[in-house]
């Protein structure tokens, strides 16, 4: 697994600062299970990030992962 916001591998890496980013206000940058950087468009609503491998996820999802 990666680091959404800055693609590293999530062992051996404190990425505090990383989670903090994405739970305040930024979307992923690059996909949780290839690391590639992600096609990502930001709305009033939201927004939605696209892996080229691994699909769509939106911030609609990432709410509901949390609830």
């Amino acid at each position: 697994m990666f680091c959404t916001w800055c693609g590293a591998p999530e062992e051996g890496a404190d990425h505090a600062s990383c989670r903090q980013r994405l739970a305040l206000v930024d979307p992923p940058r690059f996909c949780r299970e290839c690391a590639r950087r992600m096609i990502v468009q930001v709305t009033p609503g939201g927004w939605t990030a696209r892996c080229s491998r691994h699909g769509e996820s939106s911030s609609s999802d990432a709410l509901e992962a949390t609830s």
